[in-house]
């Protein structure tokens, strides 16, 4: 049975291997530019910094070192139902360095398509178990973010030896660079 959270809430997570399903609409707007949501993970270690540059999991590196984190491909469009971008997460491999796994999605090119988080809808995040496709929980963002043009989703991280899930929900205006500058 899934469980819905909120903004804040945090649970654990029992199965070790699961994927990270994200989905998002987007408004029919007046830019003239299709939308591109990117969907990204930042893998840290205790000091919230990339573990390395491989760590940093997104359309143009699709996997983490041995394949604990593996990004499925990069939707142009998001116009498909359900998930639009899914991340598989295996943390029996992953690096016993990590304390962290930062889900953030980005508008591709939003400064210059005159884009922003105000003009999607319906977004998510949902974790599911990898071999049975039951979903465990799910987060559906529904703040009004006008300016924002990336938001963190949420967060998996190791406490306690434990791994737990945060549901964060927090918009900045910027991208992708802005987030690699924020974790190095």
């Amino acid at each position: 049975m899934s469980i819905n959270l909120i903004k804040g809430q945090r649970e654990n997570l029992q199965a070790p291997n699961f994927t990270i399903g994200l989905g998002w609409e987007a408004n029919s707007s007046s830019t003239g530019s299709a939308f591109d949501l990117d969907a990204s993970a930042f893998i840290l270690g205790e000091n919230r910094k990339l573990l390395s540059d491989q760590h940093f999991v997104f359309y143009n590196n699709l996997q983490s070192p041995n394949a604990s984190v593996v990004h499925t491909g990069d939707n142009l469009t998001g116009d498909a139902e359900g998930d639009d971008e899914q991340i598989i997460v295996d943390l029996s491999k992953i690096d016993p360095n990590a304390s962290e796994i930062c889900i953030v999605i980005t508008i591709h090119d939003a400064l210059a398509r005159n884009q922003n988080f105000g003009q999607v809808r319906n977004s998510f995040i949902r974790i599911f178990n990898s071999h049975t496709s039951e979903e465990l929980l799910k987060y559906e963002l529904e703040e009004d973010f006008s300016i924002e043009t990336s938001v963190e989703f949420g967060r998996i991280y190791k406490k306690n030896g434990e791994w737990k899930f945060e549901a964060v929900g927090a918009g900045m205006k910027g991208g992708l660079q802005d987030y690699l500058n924020k974790f190095n």
